[in-house]
């Protein structure tokens, strides 16, 4: 695996700002991880070489000292073990037989257990070459439904417990680990072996969506008058793109490019997004520099979607170069961009900031026609009009404005916005020629 990129958001911050680092970073570290994986994972080479960099994955994100990664074997019933580091004494491998009870137990489970005297009976037998008692921390590996596996952590440093943070970085993890361990269960099994690898990879993409969406909740938290804004942001990007025809893969990096865009914003002052009035030149410079801030960091990431650091840099660039931080013009901006420039000025319109209220959704939208092209792009316009026209109808499989804001406009209206934006782009095309 290659070597983590250390972030110092601090660095990256004024020195006045005061940063909540610590479940943020290990939050970003976690989300690290899991990128970092999915290259080691399709990797050729032998398993025991992925157990132990996937074992090291959880063991890092946990902050624990020792650990194993066992494999579940339905026949007979057991757990063994194929990477552990840290112990002074482990067997090799290990191997903890299991009764139904432990197997129930274990499959129900919802996540990490941390163990002590009165749970180690209910997920691990006493039968096998190793100790229950070694471990003070279990998490189950699961795939389909299925347990295909565990990670048990032994000690932390200073004998510190398992506490919330390092429980939900490992949940994250071990949900990814465990399609990886279950993969290499059917590779054994070749008659299933090609419809179930490609069932459970297309899940990979699903298990990166819960990462950020929570990674996108932590970047929010912060801003009283902005939660749930970049959740937002990238439901209507992937729902904008959709409406444009491209494919699944395309619709997940709009979705994770709008859940990370203001990511920079964990390095601005909190009192400027309370602030009642206008920002002063400084206070703009320094809320404008999310965009720069935000590239710097989702630079050192290595994610599936290779161009999601130019939508965190440009989302705030416009048509006619009136944006920041690079005064980008027309043709200069890619089209992920400007999707993301789109829904993260819809969902702004649409919210209560301190200095101003909420637009009504035909509002919001008839002040976007009105900037079109000037501002945005007409086809990503038109795209985001026909996804607010099937929410009017009801014929959206998942609601996307629903949540956020009264469905307060007719069909009929959103055709008549649609025209509008036809007759100005086709007017500007026949006065140019």
């Amino acid at each position: 695996m290659k070597a983590r990129v250390t972030l110092n958001l601090v660095a990256l911050a004024p020195p006045k700002v005061t940063v909540e680092t610590n479940n943020f970073r290990r939050l970003l570290r976690t989300v690290e991880a899991l990128s970092e994986l999915g290259p080691e994972l399709t990797a050729e080479r032998e398993f025991s070489e992925t157990a132990r960099l996937m074992l090291s994955a959880v063991m890092e994100a946990a902050g624990a000292s020792e650990g194993a990664l066992f494999i579940f074997n339905e026949k007979p019933t057991m757990l063994t073990s194929v990477a552990a580091q840290g112990f002074a004494m482990l067997p090799e491998p290990a191997f903890i037989p299991l009764l139904p009870k432990h197997t129930h137990a274990l499959s129900a489970a919802r996540g990490p257990i941390v163990l002590n005297a009165s749970t180690y009976s209910v997920f691990l037998s006493s039968n096998g070459n190793v100790a229950p008692e070694l471990f003070k921390c279990v998490a189950p590996l699961k795939a389909a439904g299925k347990l295909a596996g565990a990670v048990a952590l032994g000690r932390r440093p200073g004998d510190a417990p398992y506490e919330s943070g390092e429980l939900d970085a490992m949940a994250l993890l071990c949900s990814y680990i465990g399609l990886a361990v279950q993969n290499h269960a059917l590779t054994q099994t070749l008659a299933q072996r090609v419809t179930e690898n490609l069932r459970l990879m297309a899940s990979l993409h699903g298990f990166y969506d819960t990462a950020l969406e929570a990674f996108a909740t932590a970047i929010d938290v912060k801003h009283v008058n902005i939660h749930g804004h970049s959740l937002r942001v990238g439901r209507y990007a992937a729902a904008i793109g959709e409406a444009m025809g491209v494919d699944a893969g395309e619709a997940a990096a709009l979705r994770s490019a709008g859940y990370l865009h203001d990511i920079g914003k964990v390095a601005v002052d909190r009192r400027l997004f309370g602030k009642a009035g206008a920002l002063n030149p400084e206070e703009f410079r320094e809320m404008a520099d999310h965009t720069v801030v935000g590239y710097q960091i989702v630079s050192s990431v290595e994610f599936p979607w290779p161009k999601i650091h130019e939508s965190v840099r440009w989302h705030h660039e416009r048509s006619d170069g009136s944006g920041y931080p690079d005064a980008l013009v027309g043709d200069e901006l890619p089209m992920p961009v400007r999707i993301m420039a789109l829904a993260d000025t819809f969902d702004a319109m649409t919210s209560t900031r301190p200095y101003r209220g909420s637009l009504s959704l035909g509002s919001a939208l008839s002040d976007l026609v009105r900037l079109t092209p000037q501002k945005y792009d007409p086809n990503v316009v038109q795209a985001f009009l026909i996804q607010v026209r099937r929410e009017a109808v009801g014929s959206n499989r998942v609601p996307l404005l629903a949540e956020h804001m009264a469905v307060n406009i007719a069909p009929g209206d959103v055709d008549q916005l649609a025209a509008t934006l036809q007759h100005k782009v086709s007017r500007g095309k026949a006065y140019l020629t």
